[in-house]
């Protein structure tokens, strides 16, 4: 018989962690949320959204909406002192076009990694500025979209070649550049070659856009201002022609789709793939999962003005695809249904409701080659 003994430190620690782990008898949050949640819900009203506004031109409307939107965005990176200082890394001929591996300076803080896809022939193209998602995997980011380039390291190769399953083996980005569009996809901050020194890990995520937020700066705001320099920088290429861009997404990639759409003049169309919802239904104890994105989607404030769907709608009156998922655990239907009749109201009072197509389809939260051939679909038609 063998006899374990266990110091009195070690028990007292023991004891210690089953008492934290309990828990108290009194508390004021439970499963991500407050017990008020309810409560805070009703008080949203969004003073700011279409038709709650006191605003009636529309235009007057979607300048003060993105004003707003832009205030809660707070500091944005500081402007990079001498343009892009674009380095070309690696170039390779694919079947149909160039893809190159690009460092472009977004700020005068941080250069960005990011893929070019050229298709052969002569210019100028139409360009789709595709969004990598989260998926609580950093470890990739624009690698998650467009093919890894042959200089990339294995392990990032094989990473990728895992991911696009969740695309159905099919890389966005390279499958609309076979289609004669120019495309581009960047690291978003905390993904990629973007991420951290130690590693990506999904728990040290909030912590550091905590830490940001000390700084006065909001890690998702920086996530959209590099998307609209990006669109920028984009629109700049003699191999793109500026009056058709458009910019898709998956799941965060959708949520920076439309929120690029509402914020960029240089995007002509865009469509997003399983990301919208209203705030009541995403935040309510209705559902077994509540929202998780955390800081990837939150600027400080700006439920207090305006819901998702009403920063979407500030993109009308351009062509916008929006497609949800029936079977998607992380949108409640009835809060996709609530954004969506939100939008086509926003559309329709511009006379312009055949711009904007919601689709639900029965599938899970997934973009696969269906997804993208409807997009690429939205695209030949508008772009």
């Amino acid at each position: 018989m063998i006899k374990i003994r266990y110091s009195l430190t070690f028990l007292l620690i023991l004891s210690v962690v089953g008492v934290l782990a309990q828990g108290r008898e009194n508390y004021e949050f439970m499963r991500n949320l407050p017990v008020y949640a309810d409560s805070l819900i009703a008080d949203l009203t969004y003073p700011l959204a279409w038709g709650n506004s006191d605003i009636r031109d529309f235009d007057a409307w979607k300048q003060k909406a993105r004003d707003k939107v832009f205030d809660c965005m707070l500091a944005p990176p500081p402007a990079p002192a001498n343009g892009y200082d674009v380095k070309v890394l690696y170039e390779e001929q694919r079947d149909g076009y160039k893809a190159r591996k690009l460092e472009i300076r977004l700020s005068r803080y941080y250069t960005v990694p990011a893929y070019l896809l050229i298709p052969d022939g002569k210019g100028p193209f139409p360009a789709v500025n595709v969004l990598h998602d989260h998926g609580a995997h950093l470890f990739i980011g624009k690698e998650k979209v467009i093919r890894p380039l042959a200089c990339e390291d294995t392990v990032v190769v094989k990473d990728a070649e895992e991911w696009v399953k969740n695309y159905e083996g099919q890389y966005f980005g390279d499958y609309l550049a076979q289609h004669g569009y120019v495309v581009f996809s960047s690291d978003a901050p905390m993904w990629g070659e973007r991420g951290q020194k130690e590693g990506p890990r999904r728990d040290r995520y909030d912590m550091i856009a905590g830490n940001m937020m000390m700084y006065g700066i909001d890690l998702s705001a920086y996530m959209t201002f590099d998307d609209i320099r990006a669109t920028d920088y984009l629109a700049s290429l003699p191999e793109v022609d500026s009056l058709r861009i458009g910019c898709t997404g998956w799941s965060m990639g959708a949520y920076r789709a439309w929120m690029l759409s509402a914020l960029s003049d240089h995007i002509k169309a865009g469509a997003a793939v399983c990301w919208m919802v209203t705030t009541d239904e995403q935040l309510s104890f209705r559902y077994s999962r509540t929202e998780n994105g955390g800081f990837a989607n939150c600027l400080p404030g700006l439920r207090r003005w305006l819901d998702y769907p009403h920063v979407a709608s500030i993109a009308c009156p351009k062509p916008m695809l929006f497609i949800n998922g029936s079977q998607d655990k992380l949108f409640p239907v009835a809060g996709v249904k609530k954004a969506f009749q939100t939008m086509h109201e926003v559309w329709d009072s511009q006379g312009v409701g055949d711009r904007i197509e919601t689709e639900l389809w029965e599938m899970p939260h997934s973009c696969g080659l269906r997804s993208q051939q409807r997009v690429l679909l939205f695209f030949q038609k508008y772009l």
